[in-house]
């Protein structure tokens, strides 16, 4: 009878603590139930205003939800990142400016921060510009304040392989902004843009660019350099590689290459005729005056400048010209040069 009383004990305990514990997941499932939809829902359903929210470059998905909540949007940053990470949201999030509302479910919001910003701006910067028509490009879509652009181009601290060992000064950009249409938000900042226009440059110039430097015993700035120049003279792409071909074998002799592109530099504008005092001006850009290519690059070359300077068309030629429909003539000779000029200027 006693042994029978004790089964019986422990089965009613069994039971007890079993059911005790099928509660506890009963009300504990239903807390977490309640604590998720009211997690999801709007901080605000009555909410009428809209709250403009900016999320910066490179902002975390904790960061995120701070942002969120300073503002008003969601009651909760820690269930923001938690929900995040459950949904596999975590990361995904993208940098930009939103129109949100307290009035929005947390999905809603999930929707707008892993789609993007509406508001974007496109701007082009066709090749051939320099610096300072970049700026101007620039500025004029309201994108830039001219003295944080210039700050950044001066002592920005960006880390590409093709920037190594070029000095900090407000030259050390020329010519790596890659010439291309672009479309970033509308709160982005003058280090985000110029470094958008770097990994452009990134992504172009490739490891077979960097092989065929080597090949040539240039730096990546010197081929640069002679591609800002080829950009600034040539008009036609058949002509590029010729172009570059003259002026290698003029650096092979120690010639200067007498580029009015690099005078039109030194001046800040493109004037059609330069002035003999204009090919007579000081300065080590002066390619008239110095041999050997100017310093940095002149402005920012596109893909077919760049390979014309690693690919030159082998030739004799040392001079060429314009004829005028953009379009050049290149002569071996002097006197052959002076008999073309004859013939498409004078004339």
């Amino acid at each position: 009878m006693v042994k029978r009383k004790r089964k019986s004990n422990v089965r009613i305990y069994i039971i007890t603590l079993l059911s005790i514990i099928i509660l506890l997941v009963l009300v504990g499932g239903f807390v977490l139930r309640s604590y998720w939809t009211q997690g999801l829902a709007a901080f605000d359903p009555a909410a009428t205003e809209t709250i403009e929210v900016t999320v910066p470059q490179g902002t975390g998905t904790k960061g995120i939800g701070g942002i969120l909540e300073a503002n008003g949007v969601i009651r909760d940053s820690d269930f923001f990142a938690i929900a995040s990470r459950i949904k596999g949201n975590d990361g995904k999030y993208r940098a930009g400016k939103y129109t949100l509302s307290a009035s929005m479910s947390l999905n809603d919001i999930f929707d707008k921060l892993l789609i993007g910003q509406d508001e974007t701006v496109r701007f082009t910067i066709p090749e051939g510009y320099d610096i300072r028509r970049t700026l101007a490009a620039l500025q004029e879509k309201g994108l830039i304040e001219p003295e944080n652009f210039l700050k950044e181009l001066k002592s920005g601290n960006f880390d590409y392989r093709f920037l190594e060992g070029i000095p900090a000064d407000e030259n050390q950009l020329e010519g790596f902004l890659y010439p291309e249409t672009y479309e970033v938000f509308s709160g982005a900042t003058e280090r985000e843009i110029i470094d958008r226009m770097l990994r452009q440059f990134e992504t172009v110039f490739s490891d077979e660019h960097y092989a065929r430097a080597e090949e040539l015993g240039m730096s990546v700035r010197e081929v640069i350099t002679l591609a800002s120049v080829i950009e600034r003279e040539a008009v036609v792409s058949e002509d590029r590689p010729i172009i570059s071909g003259v002026f290698h074998n003029r650096l092979a002799i120690a010639m200067p290459l007498q580029s009015c592109a690099t005078v039109q530099y030194i001046l800040g504008e493109q004037k059609p005729v330069l002035s003999i005092k204009d090919t007579q001006i000081d300065s080590p850009y002066n390619t008239y005056i110095v041999s050997g290519l100017p310093p940095t690059p002149i402005c920012s070359p596109g893909i077919e400048s760049i390979d014309a300077a690693l690919w030159p068309t082998e030739s004799d030629y040392l001079y060429f010209l314009a004829k005028g429909d953009g379009s050049h003539v290149f002569s071996i000779t002097f006197d052959e040069h002076l008999r073309n000029k004859a013939i498409y200027i004078d004339n």
